[in-house]
């Protein structure tokens, strides 16, 4: 790790061991594993807490399918595990729900072949989604466990019944992750003031209000804008490194039972939380006007919902969402260090999976600070993704 200290006085100003930028789930997990392992620990989020993708409405954990295992998949795996005990851990410290069930997962089949392929994965998540502990479930099954959820025109040929999925609650969660965090003597939290630039040699980040902080480390996990922060960094390379996907989703009022499982079907999520909501999403939108309007996409996928689960038929909506989510070149997590700077380190580009993934990304990422190992699947690592833009 960079001596913060020498730097702060050779600048005339206070330094601290790790700068992380980004107020998501991705930099506030990373902030509160390095004050829990002893670090000062500055973060600096340009809007307010959650104001990205991560103060969203969805919150399902689902896993990738048991079948062709490979690393992504195994690290998935382990993360979505660990997560449980890890957000328990938090509930305890802070007193403050994360709105956290391992609720499992429900995917209609409608076409033979669907019921055919499914029944393979059953042998599959016997020898892969286990622990030593658990073995977790994929089952087929003819019929919904509950009536009507999914809806049966949906499912001709049966269903699938995961019990590995979860799903929490993304601003519960948040809120929990802020509350440790200020409980930290060792932790400042900067809302309102974002990075405007980054000399790594210097040990400085330029902040958009004029001023500047000096880091013996630095970690961006500032969503899509982190893609920006990179340009400078970086050798030229022939396609950017990232871009923002849009996504829309909604929370539903309704009588529905929280413990029942997600209904996932063809991209639509069904996400049942506490307090009678449900959260239906999202939209996935390369190309788009307002990046936090919402329109009649959202509209179609809700109707869609219900449909696809009749208790939702006349449930009032009571919150309609947009957002912009950040996917790198490799459609991976991008993380770890930047192979051009030893102190700068990347969490970003999760997309659809960093509540899953954060945790497990934060406690690696620290560790490859700290001189370990980036335990990550080969394709996370941010010298895969320049990889894949092509450096020139």
């Amino acid at each position: 790790m960079a001596d913060a200290d020498s730097r702060a006085k050779a600048a005339g100003q206070p330094g601290v061991d790790l700068v992380v930028a980004g107020g998501g789930v991705m930099g506030l997990w990373t902030a509160l594993f390095a004050a829990r392992d002893g670090r000062s620990v500055h973060l600096v989020e340009k809007r307010t807490i959650g104001a990205g993708a991560s103060g969203g409405v969805l919150g399902a954990l689902m896993p990738h399918l048991p079948n062709r295992w490979n690393a992504k998949k195994a690290f998935q795996f382990e993360a979505l595990v660990s997560l449980e005990a890890e957000i328990a851990a938090l509930e305890a410290e802070t007193g403050l729900s994360a709105g956290y069930r391992r609720t499992g997962r429900l995917i209609p089949l409608e076409k033979p072949h669907n019921r055919e392929i499914a029944l393979g994965h059953v042998q599959d998540a016997l020898s892969v989604w286990r622990t030593p502990e658990r073995t977790f479930v994929f089952d087929v099954l003819d019929a919904a466990p509950v009536a009507n959820w999914p809806a049966g025109a949906a499912m001709a040929h049966g269903l699938v019944h995961d019990h590995l999925a979860a799903r929490l609650a993304p601003r519960s969660l948040l809120a929990a992750l802020r509350a440790a965090l200020d409980a930290m003597p060792t932790v400042t939290i900067s809302e309102g003031v974002g990075i405007a630039g980054l000399d790594p040699a210097a040990g400085k980040a330029r902040l958009d209000d004029g001023s500047s902080l000096t880091f013996g480390d630095c970690v961006l996990a500032t969503g899509v804008e982190t893609f920006a922060l990179l340009e400078p960094l970086t050798p030229p390379l022939a396609k950017p490194a990232g871009t923002a996907v849009k996504g829309q989703a909604a929370v539903l009022q309704a009588s529905v039972d929280p413990s029942l499982p997600v209904i996932f079907a063809d991209g639509l999520y069904i996400v049942p939380h506490e307090n009678g909501l449900v959260a239906v999403g999202s939209t996935s939108e390369n190309s788009f006007g307002d990046p936090a309007g919402t329109d009649g996409q959202l509209d179609v996928l809700i109707e869609k919902a219900r449909l696809m689960a009749p208790v939702l038929a006349d449930a009032p909506v009571i919150e309609r969402w947009a957002g912009l989510r950040p996917k790198a070149i490799g459609r991976e997590p991008m993380v770890g260090r930047h192979p051009d700077h030893a102190n700068i380190s990347l969490m970003t580009g999760g997309f659809k999976v960093s509540f899953g993934l954060a945790h497990a990304l934060a406690r690696t990422a620290l560790s490859e600070i700290k001189g370990g190992t980036l335990d990550v699947p080969p394709s996370f690592t941010v010298a895969a993704h320049f990889e894949a833009a092509g450096r020139i």
